[in-house]
């Protein structure tokens, strides 16, 4: 029998570990985070949203991907993934997070097919929102004037201030399994599905059914592989000015593009890739596409073309 999908509400945060955490803190403030607290061997940084952390960091002795957590609509849906989860999932009894801001209560999995751990939770706190102080814009367009006279655009050099995680994504090493295992246990709902030239679907990018709400065109994707890696974690910011200015900032700081500037497809949003320094892709985005459950899914063969419109060509080594 086909349990009831666990209800996801959003994607809250991510964790990673770092062997030279102070080079990746530094990293993390250039990028746009800001540092909020730190409890043990970790340093959590948070958003202007309401979430009360987007990103940890935690020191050790090897560069690893810590999983991502997702908020669920109810401690009852903690209670039903203990329960209901295959036993090779490794789930977690229900408890309380004392080890990171927010509170609440957490179950921890580990996926079925490459053993990342995976968090759920539920009851955090929501932290006060901040005020990046963004200019309010009004743009001229050849036949459009909306700017009143004798005013001007200003920006400030800085960061590109981060609003939430929009999405994370990894490399699986059986993608049959994966699909199957996330579509029947979670709300997860296929908006593109990437097949390759045999007809067998390769990637797949998921957004939560959460009925006529809208939501982002994908909080989680992976892709068939030789080797299980996370590939990158996607946080966005205010608008393209903002993206463009943290682009610069981080240009001058010396820190690595991976790639960028430049327009998806899939998701349609405006992407900035970079490197932090152990080498994880961390992105930039804005302008993402918003999707209810009416939207099917869609189809594509897999192509270099179908991953941009405009922007540099895609790099080697975005496509480990």
């Amino acid at each position: 029998m086909t349990p009831e999908p666990i209800k996801l509400h959003h994607i809250a945060h991510v964790y990673y570990k770092h062997k030279n955490i102070d080079a990746a803190r530094r990293f993390m403030v250039d990028f746009g985070f800001v540092e909020d607290a730190q409890i043990g061997a970790r340093t959590f940084f948070r958003g202007y949203g309401k979430e009360p952390f987007v990103i940890a960091l935690e020191e050790s002795d090897r560069d690893e991907f810590g999983g991502a957590a997702f908020a669920v609509d109810s401690e009852e849906e903690l209670e039903r993934a203990f329960q209901i989860l295959p036993a090779e999932a490794k789930a977690t009894p229900v408890h309380a997070v004392t080890d990171a801001p927010g509170g609440g209560k957490r179950v921890t999995f580990y996926d079925p097919v490459d053993g990342f751990p995976f968090h759920l939770v539920y009851g955090q706190a929501q932290a006060e929102p901040r005020d990046p102080k963004f200019p309010v814009l009004k743009v001229n367009y050849p036949n459009e004037k909306n700017r009143p006279v004798n005013q001007f655009q200003r920006f400030e050099k800085r960061p590109a201030p981060i609003h939430k995680l929009g999405h994370f994504g990894a490399c699986v090493t059986d993608f049959a399994k994966a699909y199957e295992f996330y579509t029947t246990y979670f709300n997860f709902f296929p908006s593109e599905l990437v097949h390759n030239d045999e007809d067998v679907n390769v990637t797949a990018f998921f957004r939560l059914n959460r009925g006529d709400e809208l939501v982002d065109h994908h909080c989680f994707f992976f892709f068939q592989g030789p080797k299980y890696h996370v590939h990158h974690s996607s946080f966005e910011t205010h608008d393209f000015d903002a993206q463009v200015l943290g682009h610069d900032w981080l240009r001058h700081k010396g820190h690595e593009n991976c790639w960028g500037v430049g327009r998806h497809v899939m998701g349609s949003q405006i992407f900035d890739y970079w490197f932090d320094p152990s080498r994880f892709i961390l992105e930039h985005y804005v302008d993402g596409d918003l999707l209810n459950v009416n939207e099917p899914t869609h189809r594509t063969k897999a192509s270099p073309d179908n991953l941009h419109v405009w922007g540099p060509e895609v790099p080697a080594a975005f496509l480990d």
